[in-house]
């Protein structure tokens, strides 16, 4: 038995290598085989959202969106786009992606067109076409429609529809000289249905609106020809197909071709969301980015190397197998990277920071205890008791990130996936190749003979310094948490005087950003809007040529005009994102952020109830609460928007923060199961306050340096995503010490205070005598 021991060691270090290699192994293969598919926001072009709309014969459910996915599929492989994504979200929605489609207007038009086909036979001119277009008149299917010159004429009843259309072609006529048309050939049934329509417009004479044939697409008569003068009455076009004539360019005809052929939507569809990112915006964006990513992992490597010296450095080897790992899990997975998820990447190494830092520390714990006889020991200590804070803190962001990913949109959606990704890689990282890296490196005979250069041979000087003077932190909980309150209602505060700038995720509306030849005054632009027929138009100027409008939901044409007026103000402007959301799905939206934020709350709750007990989870998400109601009201004070990317911030900063209460309630849990039970609990807390702290203060410092890289170098909607976390690892570690700790010394005396109190007053009444009324009786 003696002789198994030290052999086990070794056996277990070999395996958790073979394991990491494996990783590895699959990691660079992923990697050198399998790229990473770009969002839109990075690789530019246009993302189309789609809702399917009931009419009164047919359902928008599940099985006539799925038909209608297909029916738009064939529209967009003959628009010709490369690598377009075409899929069914939900039972009624259909999202788009165009890659490299700058402008979305002909793209929407052919999308959005349900190319309803009908055909009818004239009855004769019309009056007028005061009534709305396709209108019943008269009688039962007759409807009054302009043609192409804007003449109304009278229509029958549909006699064919595009059900009837076997395909059609757009062709250049060389020999008749009647330029570009399209034939239509029809099935065997419309076939003879044309003929028949044909055959009674042919008994005309030539001139007479009957004579004339009506081709409607979408309630517009798009041809309506005379039949030729050849068309023998009662006989018609027969052999099932006829040519569509009439003063069409080449991509006129290809499109209505397109839309005959591509046939008839099941059900019509509403445009909800429309977003434009330039080719250029991606371009820089994956830059800054990837500068944001090379220079906060640099600072954060060199921070944890000054720390914990040889384990510092073996981490950062770690860190770099991470970020290899991350991104072929996002490869093997086939996740879509965005910007948003750019930057959950990026924040994800500070987070794969932090699990080094709980094991180092408590190394240095089990060194400083003298019971562990070398480096190597205490480090397989560490490992194994910093397990549990290590999976609770990580569990907890990945139901943030959950969240984000189910009641998220958009590219925010794909933040959601990279940072649970990123959370499952850093826990790798950290728990097998960090550690491989270690006890390897702890069982050298150098490392062995010269302990210091480990960097946990010591507890290190700020948790000497505090363990030395031990400040009584907890000596008045309750001044701490009027502090916190006081700091909440003035954060607060920022809501009801600021009020909250939602973005147009929430409210409907739509946002052009332009970059101009020249710097253009957002007061002059706003002038200028206002004269051109948009006095409501939000504008925002930045001292690089960057110009936002933001206004309510407008048409192509309105948006044109807009582009017009700042191309007028600014010289050469290109328009770098362009983002259309329908007020339906912004009150969507804003209904799925509170429910995440809901969620959120109560998620945690629930688990740190299970985990721990439900003192300690009401206290952490109390300091949640808190944090939240912060950072809300520091966005409102300084007038940043409240958009989808800050509502992944928000979650994030819940999943982050409540990282510090967990560790340090799990340092309290093992206080309380192994100290003197007469200790009071206020002394506990202090103590597991004092212990945690240098752990608090290292992995915050990783998370600030990624995080400042990220607002420094990142593209303007990340640096608000970057400030609102800056905001939130600073707010949620003040409070996990000064906000969760103090509540729940409140709720334990309160309990216990409330349990003793029973005790007595039972006790009491045991005890007291009867008096001497109470013993008289009455005979």
């Amino acid at each position: 038995m003696k002789r198994s021991r030290p052999r086990s060691r070794p056996n277990s270090l070999r395996g958790r290598a073979l394991v990491a290699l494996l990783v590895m192994a699959g990691a660079v293969a992923i990697a050198l085989t399998m790229p990473v598919r770009l969002g839109l926001d990075l690789r530019g072009g246009t993302q189309i959202v789609l809702e399917t709309k009931s009419t009164e014969t047919t359902e928008a459910d599940r099985e006539a969106t799925d038909r209608t996915v297909e029916v738009l599929r064939g529209r967009i492989d003959a628009l010709g786009v490369a690598e377009p994504t075409i899929v069914r979200s939900g039972d009624n929605r259909i999202v788009v992606e165009l890659p490299g489609v700058q402008d979305p207007k002909q793209a929407a038009d052919v999308l959005g067109r349900t190319a309803q086909l009908t055909v009818h036979s004239v009855l004769g001119a019309a009056e007028s076409t005061e009534k709305d277009p396709g209108s019943e008149s008269g009688a039962e299917g007759e409807r009054v429609l302009p043609d192409e010159d804007g003449q109304p004429l009278r229509l029958k009843a549909a006699s064919l529809t595009g059900e009837d259309v076997k395909g059609a072609d757009a062709r250049f006529d060389q020999q008749g000289g009647a330029g570009w048309l399209v034939t239509v050939d029809f099935k065997d049934a419309g076939g003879d249905r044309w003929a028949k329509v044909t055959g009674e417009a042919a008994c005309h004479p030539a001139g007479d609106p009957q004579r004339r044939v009506a081709i409607v697409l979408d309630n517009k008569i798009i041809s309506s020809p005379q039949v030729d003068p050849s068309v023998a009455c009662g006989a018609g076009i027969a052999g099932g197909s006829t040519q569509i004539t009439g003063s069409f360019d080449d991509a006129e005809a290809r499109e209505l071709a397109l839309l005959v052929k591509g046939g008839a939507l099941p059900v019509p569809v509403e445009t909800i969301e429309q977003r434009t990112i330039g080719a250029t915006l991606g371009d820089e964006a994956i830059s800054a980015g990837a500068w944001a990513a090379v220079i906060g992992t640099a600072l954060t490597a060199l921070f944890i190397i000054v720390v914990y010296r040889l384990m510092g450095a073996l981490a950062t080897v770690a860190l770099l197998c991470y970020g290899l790992i991350s991104y072929a899990a996002l490869a093997a997975v086939g996740a879509t990277l965005t910007l948003p998820g750019l930057a959950g990447f990026v924040l994800a190494i500070g987070m794969a920071v932090d699990a080094n830092v709980l094991v180092f520390e408590r190394a240095r714990e089990e060194q400083a205890s003298r019971t562990r006889p070398s480096t190597r020991s205490s480090l397989t200590a560490g490992f194994r008791s910093a397990f549990s804070a290590i999976a609770d803190s990580n569990i907890t962001t990945l139901i943030a990130a959950a969240l984000l990913f189910f009641l998220a949109s958009g590219p925010v959606k794909g933040f959601g996936v990279t940072l649970g990704i990123g959370v499952l890689a850093s826990m790798v990282s950290a728990l097998v190749i960090t550690r491989v890296l270690a006890e390897f490196a702890a069982s050298r005979p150098a490392v062995f003979r010269r302990p210091h250069i480990t960097g946990i041979s010591t507890t290190g000087p700020v948790r000497d310094a505090l363990l030395r003077r031990d400040p009584f932190l907890m000596r008045r909980p309750r001044r701490w948490l009027a502090a916190s309150a006081l700091v909440m209602v003035v954060a607060g505060s920022g809501i009801l005087v600021r009020g909250l700038d939602f973005g147009i995720e929430f409210t409907g509306g739509r946002l052009i950003e332009y970059s101009t030849a020249t710097q253009v005054d957002a007061d002059r632009a706003r002038d200028a809007l206002a004269d051109a027929g948009f006095p409501r138009a939000v504008v925002q100027s930045s001292g690089d040529g960057d110009l936002s409008v933001r206004t309510e939901e407008l048409t192509d044409a309105e948006a044109e005009k807009v582009t017009e007026t700042v191309g007028g103000l600014g010289g050469e402007t290109e328009k770098v994102r362009d983002e259309l959301i329908g007020p339906s799905l912004g009150e969507e939206l804003r209904r799925d952020a509170l429910i995440a934020l809901g969620l959120a709350l109560g998620a945690q709750l629930l688990y740190l109830a299970v985990r721990f007990r439900l003192l300690f989870g009401t206290a952490a998400v109390s300091a949640l609460a808190h944090d939240v109601v912060i950072l809300v009201g520091v966005f409102a004070w300084l007038g940043k928007p409240i958009d989808g990317v800050f509502l992944a911030a928000l979650l994030t900063v819940i999943g982050y923060s409540v990282n510090d209460s967990v560790v340090l309630f799990d340092r309290v849990r093992e206080l309380l199961a192994g100290k003197d039970r007469k200790t009071p609990f206020a002394r506990l807390t202090n103590l597991a306050i004092l212990q945690t702290l240098p752990r608090t203060v290292n992995t915050g410092m990783g998370a600030v340096l990624i995080l400042a890289s990220l607002a420094l170098l990142a593209e303007d909607s990340l640096t608000d995503f970057a400030l609102a976390l800056l905001i939130g690892v600073g707010v949620g570690t003040y409070s996990s010490v000064f906000t969760a700790s103090p509540l729940a010394i409140e709720m334990y005396d309160r309990g216990n205070g409330s349990r003793r109190s029973r005790r007595k007053g039972r006790t009491t009444e045991k005890t007291v005598p009867a008096s001497r009324a109470e013993r008289q009786e009455v005979s």
